[in-house]
């Protein structure tokens, strides 16, 4: 029987210029669709898991066109709760070589922004679920909304659900100081803590020594420390924390390490080429989730997740358009990118 997993946030509207136009050259925008949370949810079920999303949307054809963008990829969206006045949007600028890309976001007052704890029931919801995930960004969207967050970690909790969470700090959202007295909350109830080099860093202020995000210096016996001091804090039963090297922003170095067990596992290293790296971080997220479930040994876990997650740089929009047959050929060792015949 496949596994239920449900994912909790917000679904935005992708807008960006063709190709690798700036903001200020495009005279038309591609759609898309894509929020952390719906971009895991999407992933797991291209994995063939029974994948559910939770959100708030307007009851006008955006909002129904962000459902039916979840639809199409057969994720459960019977809970997705309708009202408030509108969908969120992010302007995406794809950076290239030694420009960096930009996002701007459109987002303040949209649907799920402005929910209320009695839109959901999730005693309803988590019927039949095992896992529970949600990431740093949706508790930041409103003070209302991080309660929403509390209580359906509460509920999980009580019916037995693994969380797991991606840090996920937002700057444009809230303060680092905001972050973390959130978080500390959350984290309580957390059993699996996703991040990248940065987030430990900007909310709980756990630093990874001798690494330098800006110059691709990754030291893996700092990140030991970081996933070893996280668990101490909050209990966690695994830290997942992605390590990107950035040569530019169009070709990076991708790995990541898993602590579990007090011990580390690190993934083989990827040098990736980048087609479009949003939702880069929430495709290894589904991963580290789907070999949990799956019962992987850990170093196979990471493998997976490191693998799924570099072929999401190389997929063009938010969610990750890759098979499972796909990933695990990868993580098994076949990235020669021949023509399959």
């Amino acid at each position: 029987m496949a596994k239920k997993i449900v994912t909790f946030g917000e679904i935005m509207l992708r807008l960006a210029p063709e190709g690798y136009l700036r903001l200020v050259q495009a005279d038309k925008f591609g759609v898309e669709y894509g929020g952390g949370e719906a971009n895991v949810a999407v992933s797991l079920a291209n994995f063939g898991l029974d994948s559910k999303y939770v959100t708030k949307l307007p009851k006008h054809e955006i909002g129904q066109a962000a459902v039916n963008a979840l639809r199409r990829y057969g994720v459960d969206v019977s809970a997705i709760v309708r009202g408030g006045e509108r969908v969120g949007i992010y302007f995406l600028e794809k950076g290239a070589s030694q420009r960096p890309s930009k996002v701007i976001y459109d987002r303040a007052g949209s649907s799920i922004a402005t929910a209320q704890a009695a839109d959901f029931n999730w005693q309803e919801i988590f019927a039949g679920a095992d896992w529970f995930h949600f990431t740093g960004i949706t508790p930041a969207l409103s003070p209302d909304v991080a309660e929403i967050c509390i209580q359906a970690c509460k509920a999980a909790k009580e019916v037995g659900l693994t969380i797991s969470c991606d840090l996920n700090y937002r700057k444009k959202l809230w303060t680092k100081e905001e972050a973390r007295a959130t978080m500390d909350q959350l984290c309580q109830y957390v059993d699996v803590c996703i991040a990248n080099e940065e987030d430990a860093a900007d909310v709980f202020g756990i630093k990874a020594a001798d690494t330098d995000v800006t110059t691709g210096t990754v030291n893996h016996r700092g990140y030991e420390s970081v996933a070893r001091q996280l668990t101490e804090r909050f209990g966690f039963e695994k830290v997942a924390i992605t390590l990107r090297e950035s040569i530019s922003a169009s070709d990076n170095g991708w790995s990541a390490m898993l602590y579990e067990g007090g011990q580390c596992y690190f993934s083989k290293k990827y040098k990736v080429h980048i087609v479009d790296r949003v939702g880069g971080g929430d495709s290894f997220g589904a991963g580290l989730i789907f070999g949990s479930v799956s019962g992987y040994e850990p170093q196979q876990a990471i493998e997976f997740a490191a693998a799924a997650s570099c072929l999401k740089h190389t997929v063009e929009g938010d969610f990750n358009m890759v098979s499972l047959e796909e990933v695990k050929k990868l993580a098994e060792g076949d990235g020669s990118g021949r023509v399959q015949r």
